[in-house]
């Protein structure tokens, strides 16, 4: 993700927060990184003034370099994972639009009306023909008998057979995938 798609980014909220967190304490990492390359750099120059390298200065040299190579692989893994998630995002949002064509393509193959298609979408997202009727402001009756219109036109013998007919279509590619 290159430094312009990041800034142009529309991250939610709660992982904006998250980013801004990590980012401080990032921040304050290389801060500290800065104060122990100095400390080790004036350690080095009074070490060597005396003609010899002290162990203690060697150590806080390794920790500080450790410390560095810690907050550069942390700040990488972060730019990593915020770069899958975008292409994760951008993949379901595909999915999400080749699924909204699948219905499409379905209710038009089967000739489903205007109404059909309202009663057979809200059958899809889980609401039972009561819940259809108050959404609609239609009688149970009349949803009923759209349904009943829909399942024999999609071929199905009810709402459960109706749902797996755009499931189905849904986990077959990741199962020939995975073979």
């Amino acid at each position: 993700m290159s430094a312009g798609a990041w800034r142009k980014a529309r991250w939610p909220r709660a992982v904006r927060a998250r980013l801004g967190v990590l980012s401080v304490f990032i921040a304050l990492q290389a801060v500290a990184v800065a104060f122990f390359i100095g400390d080790v750099v004036v350690d080095i120059m009074v070490d060597s003034m005396s003609g010899s390298l002290v162990q203690h200065t060697v150590i806080e040299a390794i920790a500080t370099l450790a410390l560095l190579m810690g907050v550069s692989l942390g700040a990488y893994e972060i730019w990593q994972t915020l770069a899958r998630t975008r292409r994760a995002e951008r993949a379901l949002q595909l999915a999400s639009g080749a699924f909204s064509d699948l219905v499409r393509q379905r209710f038009d193959f089967w000739g489903l009306t205007d109404a059909e298609r309202e009663v057979a979408l809200l059958t899809l997202k889980g609401f039972d023909a009561p819940e259809i009727g108050r959404l609609r402001q239609v009688a149970n009756g009349t949803v009923r008998a759209q349904l009943a219109r829909i399942y024999a036109k999609s071929e199905s013998n009810g709402r459960g057979q109706f749902v797996s007919l755009f499931l189905d279509d849904l986990l077959e590619t990741p199962l020939q995938e995975a073979r």
